[in-house]
């Protein structure tokens, strides 16, 4: 039996939100490298947005200039390493930047194989045969509680320390991202969100939402909209992968 080869198209949309006056998410895509990325920063005097866009420039950056490299993950996992040493250093040189970072959560693909990369708690998703599946797992305190059976679900939801992420790129000298390998299907739809998406619409909505015939471009647009219109209270950034035959 012949292997189905696959293509990707990406679609991207990113919004300051309703409650914000800037917006600190960053994203970047290259169909050509097989790499896509979303980045959420944090820390004050715009230090947030200064740590995002870096890390995705250097990320692409990286990207290109190993686009022939005969390991993708090792190549993934050297340009995540580079993004951290940039924000880092950047920070290091600038008291204003002190302690300033960013989430990350990153695709790589190379024909049917796909790895997905993530620190902090941007997410990665997969709709398959319209069943979402959220293929990463938050680096936040009260996800990590929730997983050790210490908190509910609701809990967390009600907690005022949701917003504690554990792990970031770039607050410190070295971060090990989570990595997770899979194999994609013509028709798989990959969705890579900030938390101002997950934190205002539930799974069941993004799950009905990328369920639809619409173009990629569309898709971004609904999503975001949706968020807006449950409260918009932080950035919003969507970035929507489709795996196609």
């Amino acid at each position: 039996m012949a292997t189905v080869l696959v293509h990707y198209a990406a679609a991207a949309m990113s919004d300051r939100g309703r409650k914000r006056t800037s917006n600190e998410d960053s994203y970047g895509f290259s169909v050509e490298h097989g790499v896509y990325v979303v980045c959420d920063g944090m820390g004050g005097a715009a230090a947030g947005e200064i740590a995002s866009s870096l890390a995705v420039d250097e990320i692409l950056s990286q990207a290109a200039a190993n686009a022939t490299a005969e390991n993708p993950r090792e190549a993934m996992e050297a340009a995540v390493a580079a993004a951290n040493q940039a924000i880092y250093s950047r920070a290091q040189r600038n008291q204003k930047l002190s302690g300033m970072g960013t989430t990350m959560v990153a695709l790589a693909v190379e024909e049917r194989r796909v790895w997905i990369f993530n620190i902090g708690d941007s997410r990665c998703y997969r709709l398959r045969d319209r069943r979402l599946e959220q293929m990463t797992l938050d680096h936040s305190l009260v996800d990590e509680q929730v997983r050790l059976g210490r908190m509910s679900e609701a809990e967390a939801l009600r907690s005022p320390l949701r917003n504690v992420i554990t792990r970031a790129l770039g607050t410190q000298m070295h971060v090990t991202p989570d990595v997770f390998e899979l194999e994609a299907e013509p028709g798989d739809l990959f969705l890579l969100c900030s938390d101002g998406l997950t934190k205002e619409i539930d799974d069941p909505l993004i799950e009905s939402l990328l369920g639809t015939d619409l173009p990629l471009d569309e898709l971004c647009e609904r999503l975001v909209g949706a968020a807006n219109k449950a409260g918009g209270h932080d950035n919003i950034t969507a970035v929507v992968v489709k795996a196609e035959g």
